[in-house]
């Protein structure tokens, strides 16, 4: 099954066949010799863990004077951009108290950028995934060259699933990136996601989501600071029997805003968000291709497009 180490929410919604693999597996584990005996039945082949650059080609356009978080975990890249817009960073390792203040301002921006983690379905219910991103931005002036410029580490794991049972599946997932160590700013982020999948049958071919975001954002300066950012959502998703599968969350944000030298240029808020996912699974759950539309208004909408196009080295 291809987990969602999206950055972009958590539950893959479908996870009939993994499950079933599994637990047929571990009753034939414990029949031993005397069902192997048995002519005519055939054990079933042992759970071998996927493995896959889940790579995704986002594209993104951010309003003037404003930071985009959204669904899953802070695009750094565009944060960077805009703060090497408003200041030079060597001013934020100046003295901190500064003879006069300049007046900041951050152009819309558009942004394209490449996000290549390796990830491992360890099994049905873990994931484990890292790797980089490699990003380019137009301020007004041309494009950027696209260059790497943060690494990300992470893990998902269903903490409970729900299997028939009344009560949902409970998912977390974490992610912690970096920006690469010659960037202007140093910024580190720790993005958590909890989210409930209630299935409405048993295949889980239909079903509810709520969930809840918190991203933390640090800056290497204590003349620079963003604030957290918390989404809030429910939603719910369909998968047809050709499966292609669609999963819907509409949600609010709400950001803390960010200071940056004494100054508020990225003010708070709290508005609506919409995610919008279309994907074509297998028979087993995996991903084989899947398309995201992203619109958070940040107090103006900010929206990001996203292809997913999973590259298998192993699949079960």
């Amino acid at each position: 099954m291809t987990r969602d180490a999206s950055r972009a929410g958590v539950s893959s919604g479908s996870r009939r066949r993994p499950a079933k693999v599994a637990i047929v597996a571990l009753a034939a584990i414990c029949a031993g010799p005397a069902l192997a005996g048995d002519d005519g039945d055939e054990a079933p082949a042992p759970w071998r863990p996927n493995i896959y650059l889940d790579l995704r080609t986002n594209y993104g356009t951010v309003p003037a004077n404003s930071l985009s978080i959204g669904f899953g975990n802070l695009p750094v890249f565009s944060t960077l951009s805009n703060l090497r817009t408003l200041i030079d960073p060597a001013m934020l390792t100046a003295a901190p108290v500064l003879p006069t203040l300049p007046t900041i301002s951050s152009p819309a921006s558009q942004n394209a950028w490449l996000d290549v983690p390796l990830t491992i379905d360890l099994s049905d219910r873990i994931s484990l995934y890292g790797g980089f991103t490699a990003s380019a931005y137009n301020n007004g002036a041309g494009w950027s060259s696209l260059d790497v410029t943060s690494w990300n580490l992470g893990f998902q794991v269903d903490i409970y699933q729900q299997n028939g049972g009344s009560l949902p599946t409970v998912t977390v997932q974490t992610t912690v990136t970096r920006t690469v160590p010659d960037s202007p700013l140093t910024v580190t982020s720790l993005n958590n996601i909890v989210e409930l999948d209630y299935a409405l049958d048993e295949d889980a071919t239909r079903g509810w989501l709520a969930g809840v975001q918190h991203t933390n954002v640090d800056i290497d300066s204590p003349l620079a600071r963003v604030n957290n950012n918390i989404v809030g959502w429910v939603g719910g998703y369909y998968q047809w029997p050709n499966n292609w599968k669609f999963t819907g969350r509409v949600g609010i944000q709400s950001f803390g805003g960010a200071q940056i030298l004494r100054l508020t240029p990225f003010e708070p808020f709290t508005q609506p968000i919409v995610r919008l996912d279309l994907d074509r699974m297998d028979d087993n759950d995996n991903r084989l291709f899947g398309v995201t539309a992203q619109i958070a208004w940040v107090p103006k909408p900010a929206y990001t497009l996203t292809l997913r196009t999973p590259l298998y080295l192993v699949r079960n």
